[in-house]
């Protein structure tokens, strides 16, 4: 099996993605800012390096030798940190890295783990400006999620990205079910859906192994 990098292995969506990949026989490539602080990653067919996604140069090294990437890294680990320090340009300058950084190092296959709040709702608007259905102190990083994707959507690049977004509602603990639906840009119909870490992982890593879904958005569902 051939390598992944995992950027932002030390979170909940990129240690399920390690996980999910190292069963599946893949070496991974963990990065973190801070290696330090994510030891326990390192395991049989881990690699922990430290790296900053928002550099090309650190993309590069990290991505070298591997044929598919992830993208599973916030700028900080929750809302209750505020938005003081928030840089509204990260998801930009981290997509204008991935795509630089791993096309120089012949990286084909990018999957990034996008936000519910970017969806489209029924009305043709986005969720995240909708007040009702997404709190408005929010919005700020809600709004540099969207940059983000509006930069890889009008990039010219050889790296075939995905944007795979799951549900509002993440379950950290659920089990790993192998299921999981493929939905489109838009809001489902059926009301809240939930997902685990663990099935958003494995929607990952197929569309790694396997690529359905190329240079668009999509919904990945229970």
């Amino acid at each position: 099996m051939g390598g992944i990098v995992v950027f932002g292995a030390g979170g909940r969506a990129g240690r399920a993605v390690t996980a999910e990949a190292r069963a599946r026989g893949h070496e991974v490539t963990a990065v973190v800012r801070d290696t330090g602080r994510h030891a326990g990653i390192t395991a049989d067919g881990v690699q922990l390096a430290g790296g900053d996604i928002t550099d090309p140069a650190a993309v590069a090294a990290a991505g070298r030798g591997r044929f598919a990437a992830v993208h599973a890294v916030s700028p900080f680990t929750g809302p209750e940190q505020g938005f003081a320090d928030l840089d509204p340009d990260f998801f930009v300058k981290a997509a204008d890295a991935l795509l630089l950084g791993l096309a120089e190092t012949g990286v084909a296959r990018l999957v990034v783990v996008g936000l519910f709040a970017n969806l489209r709702t029924r009305e043709g608007g986005l969720v995240m400006d909708d007040p009702a259905a997404f709190p408005p102190r929010i919005r700020p990083f809600a709004a540099a999620h969207q940059a983000g994707l509006d930069r890889l959507r009008a990039a010219q690049t050889s790296v075939d990205w995905l944007v795979l977004t799951p549900p509002a509602l993440l379950a950290a603990d659920a089990p790993r079910t192998g299921r999981y639906r493929i939905g489109g840009e838009t809001v489902p119909d059926a009301g809240p859906a939930h997902l685990s870490y663990a099935d958003l992982a494995v929607a990952a890593l197929d569309e790694i192994e396997a690529p359905r879904h190329h240079r668009t958005r999509v919904s990945v569902l229970d």
